[in-house]
């Protein structure tokens, strides 16, 4: 730790300066992109009555993104912690005030930033190996990154300008070293994103996730073994309770006027696949039990232990006329992985609330 250790001349400001826009850009993407997805998973009150269902791949694309740039951010901050990395060995650890505003910044930012890729990686892939419970603590250490990067932007900011703009020729091992990690941001990006975007589906190499495998050519997050489901009571109806509630079996559902929509499921994961789906609109059985346009839905599953299992939809999905109660996809009878007897299908919905295996939809609001 003595002066002058640390002898590359790419621990400078300019470099890290250089870094911190790409990450600080991919960061912030990353924030938005994910509010967006909680809202739509739990909706405040004021909002409920206006949740966008088109573009109906806009969910596909914001959720394909945040993933994206979730993991792109991994080359970027492994590349500026080891810019600055020099700095966390400073002794005294805070010279002033403005000095242990900066550190603690840097804390918050490191510490937080390490764990959010860290579990949000292992989100992708489905494997939960710590106790405490995945979304919420996500959400709370996107605020707390995101604090911190503020914190830190406003220490830093004087620094930050003075080394915005190149003022004199650049390191030919800056140029080098700049390159590096540009290939290795795209080429992570290039084996990764063919889960959510189609022309790169040939390069989906480390994804966890390909659109075209699966059940009927579509991805499963949870099967029917896994939920209970796989045979569905022989004498299975729906229910749709309303001001004047009724029960369909599956011969009077498919009597009833079918319906076509051409319609992605994106999971919160990152993979999104799209189908061409068939079934009776939701805003039709509801409006059979007397519900009004404004009506909010309550829909039930067969699976009783799932996290899942019961949803609520929003007006603005509930009379959105590509809204589905799916009986088939792409020409075929739901697999049971897929939900048979029947599933929801909604545009610009996230997929963990496509509820699968419905056996109720009921008007609450």
């Amino acid at each position: 730790m003595r002066e002058g250790a640390f002898s590359s001349r790419l621990h400078d400001p300019r470099t890290a300066v250089v870094i911190g826009r790409w990450l600080g850009a991919a960061l912030i993407v990353c924030f938005v992109t994910g509010l967006y997805s909680h809202v739509l998973q739990n909706p405040p009150t004021w909002l409920r009555d206006h949740l966008p269902t088109r573009p109906a791949g806009l969910y596909q694309f914001t959720q394909g993104l945040h993933v994206g740039t979730g993991i792109a951010a991994i080359p970027l901050l492994g590349a500026k912690l080891w810019t600055v990395y020099p700095r966390l060995f400073e002794w005294p650890p805070a010279r002033s005030v403005r000095h242990a505003l900066e550190r603690l910044g840097i804390l918050l930012l490191v510490a937080s930033m390490l764990l959010e890729l860290f579990t949000g990686l292992l989100n992708t892939l489905q494997w939960y190996v710590w106790p405490f419970p995945f979304r919420q603590t996500h959400f709370w250490l996107a605020w707390i990154a995101l604090g911190g990067l503020l914190l830190h932007l406003a220490v830093k900011a004087p620094e930050i300008a003075a080394h915005w703009r190149r003022v004199r020729p650049g390191l030919a091992e800056r140029r080098a070293y700049l390159t590096t990690v540009t290939l290795s941001v795209l080429a992570v990006t290039a084996v990764t994103a063919g889960q959510s975007v189609p022309w790169l589906r040939g390069l989906d190499l480390l994804a966890p996730r390909r659109p075209d495998v699966g059940p009927q050519g579509l991805p499963v997050n949870r099967t029917a073994a896994a939920a209970g489901t796989e045979q569905p009571p022989a004498d299975w109806r729906l229910r749709v309770d309303g001001p004047h509630p009724y029960e369909l079996t599956m011969d009077q559902l498919l009597a009833m006027d079918q319906h076509e929509a051409d319609l992605p499921i994106a999971c919160v994961e990152g993979w999104s696949a799209s189908a061409r789906w068939t079934g009776v609109r939701i805003r039709d059985l509801v409006a059979r039990a007397g519900a009004p346009p404004t009506a909010r839905l309550r829909i039930t599953s067969l699976e009783t232990a799932g996290p899942y299992a019961v949803t609520e939809m929003e007006p603005a999905y509930a009379h959105d006329p590509l809204t589905l109660l799916a009986l088939r996809v792409n020409g075929e009878v739901l697999h049971a992985d897929h939900g048979y007897p029947a599933r929801v299908i909604a545009p610009g919905r996230p997929g963990v609330l496509q509820t699968k295996w419905v056996q109720q939809i009921e008007v609450i609001a």
